[in-house]
């Protein structure tokens, strides 16, 4: 356990408590998942518009979060893990090299390549549109299970306009190195409160946007900024002041739903009944055991796939797993109970893409 290995040096303590503390919501043990579903669809959909600030600080006004603290966390990493078996803690995304080459093959066609973690890099609409950019060994503390598969350089020699987006200040989705590295004629779409340290680090076109709001970008491309059920906390930016958020990328003929790293809500129903026919779902599916602990901000494989039903989305691809390891199940965990959970559903497969890193989906 990190808490354990690290415990004679405070400043570890301290770093590794807020950066488990970012993705660890309070909750109670003996976890009762009909309970929260039950709480989850009696939110009235109104309460999604009401205001998301109060006292300066950002808040899911549908479902406000409870905190328990430092020391509820450090109750979660003493605490004894489930078993899993060799082949889920053995079990990792494959890594495919020469992106820039296999970009190239494509003749200027529309895809979705997975860098890794929640970082992806679509191209839609003549554009590139790169999400939550992290290239780096490390998010603070916890290291790398698989490398990326672009480094910045590589995104950097594509050409053409670059678009960033940031769905909050967590470590593994804001990393501060990999914004550097990144060529500063990008532009960059961040939820309120989140400009002034992107500015910081050297990027001068950056949009901040509060949900439910939406730009024109010109050429037919279009930003949506819309909620999902998170948090943030960050060194030098107090609990929750910042937002967070999911976007929509909205290009001729397509649309793209980047969810961001949520818990399951009934704003994918609003989002889907409000912005019908979205093709591709980016959809976080990570970090949910235990669930006790875990259940507000992030989804268990059976909720994501709720979620993409609620969206009325055509293509659902998983982000977030099999690069980190953050939660209590192996990073790549994920990947295999989605599986099993679409084989039990009766789902259709084909609608499904679990990735490699460096892997490619065309959008046709």
């Amino acid at each position: 356990m990190i808490i354990q290995r690290y415990w004679r040096v405070p400043a570890i303590i301290l770093a590794t408590g807020i950066f488990l503390a970012s993705h660890s919501p309070s909750g109670a043990e003996g976890f009762d998942e009909a309970a929260w579903r039950a709480a989850v669809l009696g939110i009235e959909p109104a309460k999604l518009r009401e205001p998301n600030v109060e006292n300066g600080r950002f808040l899911n006004p549908w479902m406000p979060m409870e905190h328990a603290g430092f020391s509820r966390m450090i109750k979660w990493r003493l605490t004894r893990k489930a078993e899993y078996t060799d082949e889920e803690k053995k079990h990792l995304p494959a890594i495919l090299n020469g992106a820039p080459r296999r970009i190239a093959a494509l003749n200027g066609g529309d895809f979705i390549l997975w860098v890794g973690h929640a970082s992806f890099l679509v191209r839609s609409g003549g554009e590139y549109w790169l999400t939550d950019p992290v290239f780096s060994k490390r998010a603070l503390l916890p290291a790398r299970k698989t490398p990326p598969g672009m480094s910045a350089p590589e995104v950097n020699g594509l050409g053409g306009k670059l678009n960033v987006i940031i769905s909050h200040n967590h470590y593994d989705h804001l990393d501060s190195s990999s914004i550097k590295a990144l060529r500063d004629d990008a532009r960059y779409f961040v939820p309120k409160g989140l400009g002034k340290f992107v500015r910081s680090l050297g990027k001068k076109d950056v949009v901040e946007m509060d949900w439910w709001e939406e730009r024109d970008l010109g050429g037919g491309n279009r930003m949506v900024c819309l909620p999902m059920q998170h948090w943030s906390l960050r060194f030098g930016q107090g609990h929750n002041t910042t937002l967070w958020a999911s976007f929509l990328i909205i290009t001729p003929g397509r649309k793209v739903y980047f969810a961001g790293d949520s818990g399951y809500f009934i704003g994918y129903r609003e989002i889907g009944r409000r912005w019908p026919g979205i093709d591709y779902v980016l959809m976080p599916v990570t970090a949910y055991h235990p669930r006790w602990f875990m259940h507000y901000a992030h989804m268990n494989a059976d909720e994501a796939l709720d979620a993409f039903a609620d969206l009325g989305a055509r293509h659902f691809i998983p982000t977030q797993w099999g690069t980190f390891h953050l939660g209590d199940e192996p990073p790549g965990y994920p990947a295999l109970d989605l599986q099993s959970k679409i084989r039990e559903r009766g789902l259709d497969a084909a609608r499904f893409s679990i990735m490699d890193i460096g892997g490619i989906v065309e959008m046709r």
